[in-house]
């Protein structure tokens, strides 16, 4: 698949999710086989350009190419002066969030909510792709809600704007994440497309990867939810899509070095404070499948410091690995 004069390989993108893919997270699941990891979404409104929130989730510094920026707003004007200055703080790729289908986002008439005034989203699209030389991408949803399914026809739209890629959550924004997603119509609209179309949705294997390729027609898939606290999904879908064959899981050790480095790699970023805290969410997400889950948890949510964090975290993983009860059970 390409989006412009960039070559995604293999096809397996990371969505953009909003207090996840942050610069640590895409770094990681970059390495670990995503072809493209979108940013989390950046505001369009300047006056909150400057805040810490902001500075961090524009920091694209070291970023392997193509670096890809999700950009979300209501106003044609205000978008295309954000895709602007997106471009000229290192953005290679502009995505446009018309799929977000939270409430905050959503009232303020943005995401998902766009996909209601079909003309506000031309005017949109035909403002962006005018203001950057870069490629622009969307991101939508099947439609607002199960009778308004026009997916189809604002991918028309996107088409004529020139916008060089379309991925598609195979939900409505009434949904949110419930239920589960449907694809046909994402195979609707990649048989009336000429551009790269991208399913996303459910994906949370390679074998569900391979049937929403072969269902769709799709050009890649998208991961977003089933790569939290399992980045490795990434490789796993690559090597089966290449081979047919599924990877084992990953072992113990292997989880833990992954796990350390990411644990380091968000106290670096944000600082020991704001990453220890950003952290905890990431360790839940890690050890969700572990039956000592609640327990490891409680304890190593108490770290106030990055050093702490590691050791309980390591101590918890060596622990597993040796077949031994992890500290924090022993202990209890």
């Amino acid at each position: 698949m390409r989006i412009g004069p960039y070559s995604i390989e293999p096809r397996v993108v990371l969505a953009p999710m909003a207090g996840v893919t942050d610069k640590p997270f895409r770094l990681l699941c970059k390495r670990l086989g995503a072809g493209l990891a979108v940013s989390e979404m950046t505001i369009s409104d300047p006056r909150f350009w400057g805040t810490r929130k902001s500075l961090h989730r524009m920091d694209h510094a070291g970023e392997p190419e193509p670096v890809s920026v999700q950009i979300a707003g209501t106003e044609p004007r205000q978008l295309a002066e954000a895709a602007r200055y997106n471009v000229d703080h290192g953005a290679q790729i502009i995505d446009i969030n018309m799929g977000c289908p939270a409430k905050k986002v959503c009232n303020a008439w943005a995401g998902s909510a766009l996909m209601r005034d079909e003309a506000l989203v031309a005017r949109i699209l035909e403002a962006v792709v005018a203001a950057v030389e870069v490629p622009v991408t969307l991101k939508i949803r099947t439609g607002w809600c199960a009778e308004v399914r026009n997916a189809p026809t604002i991918a028309r739209i996107a088409e004529d704007a020139g916008i060089a890629a379309l991925a598609i959550h195979g939900r409505t924004r009434n949904q949110h994440y419930t239920g589960q997603a449907e694809y046909d119509t994402i195979a609707e609209v990649k048989s009336r497309l000429r551009i790269p179309v991208v399913a996303n949705g459910d994906i949370d294997s390679p074998a569900k990867a391979a049937y929403v390729l072969r269902h769709t027609g799709a050009d890649a898939v998208m991961v977003g939810r089933a790569a939290q606290g399992r980045p490795w999904i990434f490789r796993a879908i690559a090597h089966y899509l290449a081979t047919g064959e599924e990877l084992p899981e990953p072992g113990v050790e292997e989880v833990r070095d992954i796990l350390l480095g990411h644990l380091a790699a968000l106290h670096a970023f944000y600082g020991e404070e704001h990453g220890v805290r950003i952290a905890r969410k990431h360790l839940g997400w890690y050890a969700k499948d572990r039956p000592e889950n609640a327990a490891f948890r409680a304890v190593v949510n108490r770290a106030q410091g990055a050093e702490e964090q590691l050791r309980l975290t390591a101590d918890y993983f060596d622990a597993l690995a040796a077949g031994v009860p992890p500290p924090m059970l022993s202990a209890a």
